[in-house]
């Protein structure tokens, strides 16, 4: 019988009569059951958030001890944990525990971050007439705060949102994503176990059209952290009226490799890091812009690199690509791949479906007009585009509705300073993948990626409010 999972709601588990099954995303069985939120659940998990926000103190030292205790409690049930992820999500078993190291550390950082939020002093006595007032600011929660977290790091972008909530002093309303509750269900457990109080962490499962749109509609809710597709979270802006909002949403990130890069390096490691997760990363690579004089030379290195990953059971300890989130989802890349080869493009590795396993994939031949390059992929597939002009290649590269993160390989100085000023982006990697994050860097985007910063620190500013004391002194 699957495992059976409850909703968390004001410190206690809901079980609801409308359940729900989480696929093994590999074999297709079913592992695990959970329970859905309808309307009334919604209601209750909102109410809570709401009244322990009003209701509840939480130090910023019992912030600290909490956090520091799930981040401890994290590796202790690792193992499991990573299984999970494995499971619920397909992402091959070292990458899945990988995440756990990076949830760790995520909530390690925002547990320091909790006890480091101040204001400052605000020199208002310099203006003539205030010489007897004095002046500071003080850094207040903003209140509840609406998650909605994707599929795609079930551990750790969950902890990107909840961990700094936590700490800055609001309390949470979590929707997972629908295809891997289970993680955020299991962190919920920590917490459960960390002493947490009830309320300050609720977790109700559902689709978005339900769960989602009545969290978007509540006047409760203060703020709103999205990580998702541009098309929902233009929705969110919409509709939540003047609420603060972090989004995260698409991309198709490019790389460029210069005419004086390391072809080595750069080969290897696009190889590497542009089919991690089969491509499911918001920041995996998949415009890729060579100089025409290095073309041959990147093209042979880099088929030869990707020759060496290993395709299939997610649960082996080699395999570097396992299944996409669903077949139809490796069936839509299938449709673009033969949408672009209709328009000239040619496949030069890859290219094969068997369910829900898409093989790595390398198109050449393809430019802006094709939806595997101007649109997000999101899958183990990366497109080839020549240049000649480095100053062309940062206006090709701008050509995108899109601007998370983007990279370059080159060895001169002043072209890579030159792309990291030109190219619109939130983050630009220097002789790096532009898939590189580590949890305690800003992480963000521009155009129709977001706007707002992850990042414990960056968050919590995010999710605080500034608020401005005045004493008028009496002498």
């Amino acid at each position: 019988m699957p495992d059976q999972y409850g909703l968390f709601i004001n410190g206690k588990w809901v079980e609801t009569q409308d359940k729900a099954n989480v696929k093994n995303k590999y074999t297709g069985e079913v592992y695990a059951e959970v329970s859905k939120a309808g309307e009334k659940d919604v209601e209750e998990a909102i109410h809570s958030a709401h009244h322990a926000y009003k209701h509840t103190d939480l130090s910023p030292y019992e912030r600290y001890k909490i956090l520091n205790k799930v981040s401890e409690l994290l590796q202790v049930r690792k193992e499991e944990l990573a299984q999970n992820i494995t499971s619920e999500a397909g992402k091959p078993i070292k990458q899945a525990r990988t995440e756990i190291d990076r949830a760790t550390q995520t909530f390690e950082l925002a547990a320091e971050e909790a006890k480091r939020i101040h204001g400052e002093g605000v020199p208002v006595e310099a203006a003539p007439g205030s010489e007897n007032r004095m002046a500071f600011t003080l850094k207040v929660p903003v209140g509840v705060v609406g998650a909605i977290s994707p599929f795609n790091f079930p551990v750790n972008l969950v902890a990107h949102k909840i961990a700094p909530a936590i700490a800055a002093g609001n309390t949470v309303v979590l929707k997972p994503a629908s295809a891997t509750p289970i993680s955020s269900l299991k962190l919920a457990e920590l917490f459960e176990e960390a002493g947490l109080p009830a309320g300050f962490l609720n977790v109700v499962v559902g689709s978005g059209s339900t769960v989602g749109n009545q969290m978007m509609k509540d006047k409760r809710i203060n703020l709103y952290t999205f990580t998702g597709s541009a098309e929902v979270g233009l929705k969110l802006k919409q509709n939540t009226g003047l609420n603060k909002l972090i989004l995260e949403l698409g991309n198709n990130s490019p790389v460029i490799v210069d005419e004086e890069a390391d072809i080595d390096l750069a080969a290897k490691t696009l190889a590497q890091k542009s089919f991690a997760y089969a491509g499911q990363v918001c920041i995996s690579v998949q415009r890729i812009y060579v100089h025409d004089s290095v073309m041959k030379e990147f093209r042979e290195k880099l088929l030869d690199a990707i020759k060496d990953l290993h395709v299939g059971d997610p649960f082996d300890d080699k395999t570097d690509v396992g299944p996409m989130i669903s077949e139809d989802e490796a069936e839509r890349v299938e449709e673009w791949i033969q949408e672009a080869k209709g328009q000239g493009a040619e496949v030069l590795f890859g290219g094969q479906r068997e369910g829900a396993l898409f093989e790595p994939t390398v198109l050449a031949n393809t430019d802006h007009n094709m939806k595997v390059v101007c649109e997000e992929l999101f899958a183990p597939v990366v497109t080839l585009m020549s240049f000649s002009n480095f100053e062309e290649c940062l206006n090709e590269v701008n050509n995108s509705d899109y601007g998370l993160q983007g990279g370059i390989f080159t060895k001169n100085v002043d072209k890579a300073f030159k792309a990291a000023r030109k190219v619109e982006v939130g983050g630009f990697m220097i002789n790096d993948a532009s898939q590189y994050r580590v949890d305690l860097m800003p992480y963000g985007g521009v155009k129709n990626s977001g706007w707002g910063k992850e990042g414990p620190k960056y968050s919590i500013d995010e999710m605080t409010e500034e608020r401005l004391i005045v004493m008028n002194l009496q002498n």
